[in-house]
């Protein structure tokens, strides 16, 4: 990353979904059943990040039955859904977490993020991310939206927070009683 104080800092992570934590691809049935595609890594991302407590929220600009489901089973507490003022919600989590825009890492690859990018201090995109997401942000993944950003993120983050080892450790320990997602 180009500035690893600036990954120091950070306190809470923030992602946007379709098109992060998926390929971006909606698939609705003739039964209006709708489907999307979420990688494991991203539970195993969301664990590590538990452990390490480095909250994660999701906020996303589309309802979707499908990522409601997946957002409880990987526990996350704040997860929004059909926002598209999302930096309205980001200043709620703000107040949620006790944090500043500096200790945010927000993922995002649309145009509907370039509000939350541009004030975060440590704003992420995609390889396949609008250009002016890009142009916004810091670093730009190595992986691609539904190939488990999140655990690269997360892992990057402990990481440079020399915080990487310890939380492994602390899951090493761990019992597992309760099921995992």
């Amino acid at each position: 990353m180009k500035n690893n104080n600036k990954i120091k800092k950070i306190k809470l992570i923030v992602s946007d979904v379709d098109g992060v934590m998926t390929d971006g691809t909606i698939l609705i049935g003739s039964d209006l059943q709708e489907s999307k595609f979420f990688h494991v890594e991203d539970g195993t991302a969301v664990a590590l990040a538990h452990y390490a407590k480095l909250p994660i929220a999701l906020i996303s600009g589309r309802y979707s039955k499908s990522t409601e489901i997946r957002a409880k089973e990987l526990r996350i507490d704040h997860c929004y859904q059909g926002v598209l003022n999302k930096k309205f919600i980001l200043d709620k989590l703000l107040k949620i977490y006790s944090v500043n825009y500096d200790e945010v890492a927000y993922i995002g690859d649309s145009l509907v993020d370039l509000p939350v990018l541009s004030v975060v201090g440590l704003p992420i995109s995609l390889p396949s991310a609008h250009k002016a997401a890009q142009d916004l942000s810091i670093y730009i993944t190595k992986k691609s939206g539904g190939e488990g950003v999140l655990l690269e993120i997360v892992e990057r983050i402990l990481k440079s927070q020399d915080r990487f080892d310890s939380t492994l450790d602390l899951m090493k320990k761990d019992k597992f009683e309760e099921p995992i997602e």
